[in-house]
């Protein structure tokens, strides 16, 4: 007795079109980088050294990064060990009080842009704590796997590259 193939064609063209919808729901769910990029970071870790060969954020750093989704951006990173000034005035600290506070932070804020095609987003500084990047713009590659950022600073306000390292904030 011969069989009919149209029960296997009928499961086939089912199976496709169950296979071409899921398909199509996970690549509609697939977000842009730069989607993956908006929000709040907090900083971890970054491979910057000083000259003694010591982090440049020293042991236990702070610092958020922030990606609005209208294209503005804000960043602070802060040392943990760096000193109180003794007048509790920012207006009176001493030279080496000042001097700590400019080596231990560093902020700026502006608005940026994301080059999807790259992996890359490019700042425009608005202003900064280190005055040389005001006004200035760079594009900084990065990575984004699960809640962790990697961002690759070409241009170090303490000189040379780095990795910074980001997780997303909760």
């Amino acid at each position: 007795m011969k069989r009919s193939a149209a029960p296997a064609i009928i499961v086939l063209a089912v199976l496709s079109l169950a296979v071409s919808f899921f398909a199509g729901a996970a690549a509609a769910q697939q977000k842009t980088l730069k989607e993956q990029l908006v929000g709040t970071w907090t900083f971890i870790s970054s491979t910057g050294k000083l000259a003694d060969g010591s982090p440049v954020w020293g042991s236990n750093p702070k610092g958020l990064l922030i990606f609005t989704d209208n294209g503005r951006y804000s960043s602070q990173i802060v040392r943990a060990d760096v000193p109180k000034f003794a007048a509790k005035n920012r207006l009176q600290g001493t030279p080496d009080e000042n001097k700590a506070a400019v080596r231990g932070s560093i902020s700026s804020f502006g608005t940026y842009t994301v080059n999807e095609a790259n992996k890359s987003f490019t700042v425009r500084f608005d202003a900064s704590s280190y005055p040389n990047n005001t006004g200035a713009e760079q594009t900084r590659p990065f990575t984004i796997v699960g809640d962790e950022l990697k961002v690759m600073n070409p241009a170090s306000s303490a000189g040379g590259q780095s990795e910074l390292v980001y997780k997303r904030a909760k």
